[in-house]
């Protein structure tokens, strides 16, 4: 164990005074290591001490000017701890007193030589020194403890030796205020402040502290406003001079924002890390010579290789290349941007890269690359851009299958795919039609057939169903037509209404996103395309239709005008020849047509007869042959008249060789022809033949209207030959006798075995034909029973009787042959039937064809004999005749001709006006005004127009 004089060694001692014994006592601390420092008042000490620090004052009672005691006051008034011994040989109880009233630390009083003490003065300096270093010590300590105990970021608790709080700093009850002050004396982990989670964690903490060992944790509580706190405790025991654990110091540090800062550095760690992991972009360090310090763990992604591959390859050349950037321009710009290279991945496969490069300075490294693949987009770019080309050259096509034929042929450089087919819906035969497939499609899938649109097969349901499909392996698929096929990978697009776009591969998975998106723009270009196409067909349609329909209209109305100008001319036309020579005039003039003409059909010769012709007839009708027959090789006139349909030659070209009349007609500059049958009514006026310049100039429209014009030229025809039959000076009277017993007269004769006359009289009305028939022979009575009988007979009413005849009024329910001979211009004057033969006498103008009246007459019975034909002369009652009808109304005749074969006009009468006017199922006064106004219309035809005939007067 050390002596208190060892304790001296080292340090600093100041010796006061000029005594003897100091230099006694310097000597033997030097002896002891001690450095000495010796002066000779009490100023010179202070002095001394403000220069130099010491660990003792050794002094002498009895100094110059001042005394030690005062040196040793001046001293207390600047430390209580420094030792000052006071050493004095006149000593006395009163100066031992003052001076350990003024604070001194050993007095010593030399009663003897001082030799013999110098050795007990040692030990007691070292003493002296030793206790004022073991009290400065201690209030270090203390001063110390008071730093940590009130530090404001420090919360501290003092605990005793079981744990129960004994005090806490100020810190510590800020936080805890509101029971800090009830807090004492409760062992520390049970307090309130810890969560039921963390008070074992605090009491385990504690209990070690309590065993000797310093422990610390990090617990979390609850703030007073329910925010987390977490704190970092430590737990240290304080022990006494022997030892014992007799207090426990707990210190909290709030470590919250900490916790929360690396907590958001962990996560941002591994969102790094993460991030780094799966970004697509690669990062790459290299130092100067290349060599790699750092490798992204996505390396991968690009390059195929794992890190540790990477770092294997030695070098940044050996991935990406030499000669990658220049490196005075990396030390100008201290960064170069995207710098496009090509790269090879560890499978062989080609990358393009853009690949940035800055100077760095980071565990080594000095270049830091980072490599984004953009071999998918430059693919694209290059795609679209051969995909511009398409769709430029697609403006030009004018064809769908020519656009697919543009789209199979492009398909290899925009799709780098050498197998692709264009289907075609048809929509006649509802079926997909391949009209364009690449020889790679050829050599995978063979010939392609034609594929009904259905649901059967991959390219018909496509279509049907509108819905594009991608196959990684066709085999794969339910609808697989080809079981043999090459095709692995396959696109089938639907290009709308149009068909099918088919994109295909012999490998498996080929078609990735950039791929299917090339695809889709591929087919939509297409569709586009055929749409287009489709559009402006239809347009083009539409404008044909249009111009089509423009010059129908131009036909229409120039055949308006022709129809309107020769209504005009049959309206004005006074007999037959007028009527043919204004229509044929009228269709050839200004060029409407080349050549028209008229005929009629001879009966003996079975030819047609040209009767009016107008145009370029070029002696058309003397070189051709006119007969009337159905011969496809006949003259369209003949086979109009035979047939009694419309015939037209739409282009007298055709079948040249097969009919002699094209060649005469082509040579005349005739190219379509158009014959129509002039008739009326069941009666024929012979043919109209027309002929133009131009090939199909007879359509639908002028067909039709050149059709009703027949109609309206033999009506006026018709109308013409009645007039001229009631105005001609000279008729030839026929008289034909007939046993048909299908004549109406003839069968009521022969039932009620009578004789029936007719002279005339018959009327049409809306109700049926009337005619007037006498009856002799037999009664009247019997007659009328036998017509009510007969089915052609619909209303039979008696008119009038005499003694030796009676008059019956007929309304027929069958075409009665006087309004026929009428309709063709002739007159049946009289016919009588005795029910064996009927008699009929016609009056036929001579203005009207003989043969044809005499035609409709055999026409109509199936016996029947000419017996008599000849002239007769009409002259003298023809004008008043006809001038007296004219006035006439159709009622006033109906009353006038009633009345006359009621025998009205008899004397004496042989009816009444009453009793006609019953049969007429009017009121007796209608009658006598209808009777007056006709005698009234009679005599101003006979004294006023026409005067009285010469033959009259003659006589």
């Amino acid at each position: 164990m050390a002596t208190a004089a060892d304790t001296l060694a080292g340090s600093h001692v100041l010796l006061v005074g000029t005594a003897e014994w100091t230099t006694i006592l310097a000597d033997a601390l030097e002896a002891h290591g001690s450095s000495v420092r010796t002066v000779a008042t009490a100023d010179a000490a202070t002095a001394a001490l403000d220069d130099h620090p010491v660990e003792c004052v050794v002094s002498e009672y009895a100094l110059d000017e001042r005394t030690g005691l005062e040196l040793l006051r001046t001293v207390r008034d600047e430390t209580a701890t420094l030792p000052v011994v006071l050493c004095t040989a006149a000593g006395s109880e009163t100066i031992a007193s003052e001076a350990i009233a003024a604070g001194v630390t050993d007095y010593v009083a030399i009663t003897g030589p001082f030799e013999t003490i110098v050795d007990d003065v040692l030990t007691r300096l070292g003493q002296a020194v030793r206790t004022a270093e073991r009290t400065d010590t201690r209030h270090d300590r203390a001063r110390q403890f008071d730093a940590t105990f009130h530090d404001d970021r420090t919360a501290t608790w003092v605990l005793d030796p079981d744990g129960s709080l004994r005090r806490a700093n100020s810190t510590a009850r800020g936080m805890v205020a509101a029971d800090a002050e009830n807090a004492t004396e409760e062992p520390f982990w049970t307090l309130p402040w810890w969560t039921d989670g963390e008070r074992a964690i605090v009491e385990r903490t504690i209990e070690h502290a309590i065993d000797g060992r310093f422990d610390s944790s990090t617990v979390t509580r609850e703030h007073e406003d329910g925010t987390p706190q977490t704190l970092d405790l430590s737990a240290r025991p304080v022990r006494d001079e022997t030892g014992t654990v007799v207090s426990v110091v707990v210190e909290g540090v709030d470590v919250t924002e900490r916790v929360s800062l690396e907590r958001d550095l962990r996560e941002s760690e591994e969102l790094h890390r993460v991030t780094l992991n799966n970004m697509t972009d690669t990062v790459l360090i290299t130092d100067d010579d290349g060599a790699f310090t750092y490798v992204c763990p996505n390396v991968h992604f690009i390059f195929g290789y794992t890190a540790e591959e990477i770092h294997d390859l030695g070098s940044i050349e050996s991935l990406l290349g030499s000669d990658l950037f220049d490196r005075n321009d990396l030390a100008a710009e201290g960064v170069l941007k995207n710098i496009e290279c090509t790269a090879t991945d560890k499978a062989g496969r080609e990358h393009t890269l853009l690949v940035n490069v800055r100077e760095v300075s980071i565990q080594g490294g000095t270049l830091l690359y980072s490599c984004r693949d953009i071999t998918k987009r430059k693919r694209r770019e290059e795609a679209l851009a051969g995909l511009h080309t398409t769709t430029r050259d697609l403006q030009y096509a004018g064809t769908d299958r020519e656009i697919a034929h543009i789209v199979v042929d492009d398909a290899a450089a925009v799709l780098d795919l050498d197998a692709s087919a264009v289907y075609l819906f048809n929509a006649d035969e509802n079926a997909l039609e391949p009209v364009a497939a690449s020889n790679g499609m050829g050599r995978l899938d063979g010939p392609l057939p034609t594929r009904r649109a259905n649901d059967e097969t991959i390219p018909g349901h496509t279509f049907v169903a509108d819905d594009a499909r991608f196959y990684d392996d066709v085999h794969d698929a339910d609808r697989l037509a080809n079981e043999a096929t090459g095709i692995r990978s396959g696109a089938y697009i639907p290009l709308g209404e149009h068909g099918v776009f088919v994109a295909a591969a012999g490998t498996v998975g080929a078609f990735d996103d950039v791929l299917r998106e090339l695809t889709d723009l591929l087919a939509a270009t297409a569709e586009a395309a055929l749409d287009r196409v489709e559009r402006e067909s239809r347009l083009r349609e539409q404008e044909r239709e249009l111009q089509r329909r423009n010059a129908q209209l131009t036909r229409l109305d120039g055949l308006n005008e022709i129809i309107r100008e020769i209504d005009g001319a049959l309206v004005r036309a006074e007999t037959r020849e007028e009527i043919d020579r204004a229509v044929c005039e009228l269709l050839t003039a200004e060029d409407r047509f080349a050549f028209a003409w008229i005929g009629d059909v001879d009966p003996t010769s079975e030819t047609l007869e040209p009767r009016a012709w107008a145009g370029t007839e070029q002696g058309y009708l003397d070189s051709v042959s006119l007969s009337v027959g159905t011969s496809g090789a006949g003259e369209p006139a003949g086979q109009a008249a035979a047939t009694r349909e419309v015939q037209t030659v739409s282009n007298v070209a055709d079948r040249l060789r097969e009919a002699p009349w094209r060649s005469a007609a082509l040579t005349r500059d005739y190219l379509s022809v158009l014959s129509v049958p002039l008739a009326h009514d069941d009666f024929e006026y012979g043919v109209l033949t027309v002929y133009a310049e131009t090939a199909n100039a007879f359509d639908g429209t002028a067909r039709a209207v050149l059709a009703e014009l027949g109609e309206t030229i033999a009506s006026a025809t018709s109308a013409v030959e009645r007039k001229n039959a009631l105005l001609t000076t000279a008729n030839t009277r026929l008289e034909f006798e007939t046993r048909d017993s299908g004549f109406v007269f003839a069968r009521l004769a022969r039932r009620a075995e009578c004789t029936l006359s007719y002279q005339g009289g018959v009327q049409r009305t809306a109700d049926g034909v009337y005619v007037f028939v006498t009856v002799t022979d037999t009664d009247i009575e019997d007659v009328v029973a036998a017509a009510r009988e007969l089915v052609s007979i619909a209303d039979v009413e008696r008119i009038g009787t005499d003694d030796e005849a009676g008059v019956l009024r007929l309304r027929l329910s069958q075409p009665f042959l006087a309004l026929d001979l009428a309709d063709h211009g002739a007159v049946l004057r009289r016919a009588t039937a005795d029910g064996e033969t009927a008699t009929l006498v016609v009056d036929v103008p001579n203005s009207v064809d003989v043969r044809r009246i005499d035609r409709l007459v055999a026409e109509t019975f199936t016996d029947v004999e000419l017996l008599s034909k000849r002239s007769v002369d009409r002259a003298s009652s023809r004008d008043l005749h006809a001038a007296f009808l004219d006035r006439l109304t159709d009622r006033q005749l109906e009353v006038l001709q009633t009345a006359y074969y009621s025998g009205y006009f008899e004397s004496p009468r042989e009816s009444t006006g009453e009793e006609i006017a019953a049969t007429l199922g009017i009121s007796p006064p209608a009658f006598y005004r209808h009777a007056r106004t006709v005698q009234r219309k009679l005599f101003t035809v006979l004294f006023d127009d026409i005067g009285v005939p010469s033959a009259v007067t003659a006589g």
